[in-house]
């Protein structure tokens, strides 16, 4: 479960972006939209462009729980990838295993999505695979492992406890949720993926 130091960073944070990153940051930005302290809900100063630029870019990146170094990676693959490259960042992200995890009601969250990739409880086609970042593959089938299918936290998944604060399932994913398993059936396309970003501003940061 996580610490109440933890869940009230990941409130300050998705009130800094903007976005509600977890279940529980959107329950406090429900009650309370505006900032902590008497100048909470003051008008704010206009941002810069540069601010505006680089706010939808942290907005992207904390949405996947990634690090700069690895959005930076993405995006030159985005970049050198035919088509737009903002569309071809978002959809990349999204075949993570990670995200994949998550999309497919696994898990409440990135962070525990992540957490049940590290640990070993993912596997892909068979194989255990403990990196999030894994690209997977279009008909690639990711199931839970057989011996961590009994965990609580997986048999709360499996019940579809997690669907009531998810998107709905996209339809490149053919999920059995009762069985723990998702199929990427075909590569993700932007206007389908339920994350909140103009990619177009991200873009334009890194072309900076």
């Amino acid at each position: 479960m996580p610490t109440k130091p933890r869940v009230r960073r990941q409130a300050r944070l998705s009130r800094s972006l903007g976005i509600a990153l977890t279940p529980k940051a959107a329950k406090y930005l429900e009650r309370r939209p505006y900032g902590p302290g008497e100048h909470g809900r003051a008008r704010k100063k206009q941002d810069s462009d540069y601010a505006v630029r680089l706010r939808e870019k942290q907005r992207l990146r904390a949405q996947y729980g990634i690090r700069e170094a690895q959005m930076t990676r993405v995006f030159e693959e985005a970049r050198r990838t035919k088509g737009l490259t903002g569309e071809n960042l978002v959809e990349l992200l999204e075949m993570r295993l990670d995200a994949l995890v998550l999309r497919a009601g696994f898990a409440r969250t990135i962070a525990q999505a992540r957490q049940l990739v590290v640990h070993r409880h993912v596997m892909v086609d068979g194989a255990r695979v403990d990196r999030p970042s894994y690209r997977v593959a279009e008909g690639q089938l990711i199931h839970v492992h057989p011996r961590s299918e009994k965990l609580p936290p997986l048999q709360v998944a499996a019940a579809g406890a997690h669907r009531d604060v998810l998107p709905d399932v996209p339809g490149y994913l053919d999920v059995q949720l009762d069985k723990l398993q998702a199929r990427l059936v075909r590569r993700p396309q932007r206007a389908e993926i339920p994350v909140t970003c103009e990619e177009q501003l991200v873009v334009e940061f890194y072309a900076r």
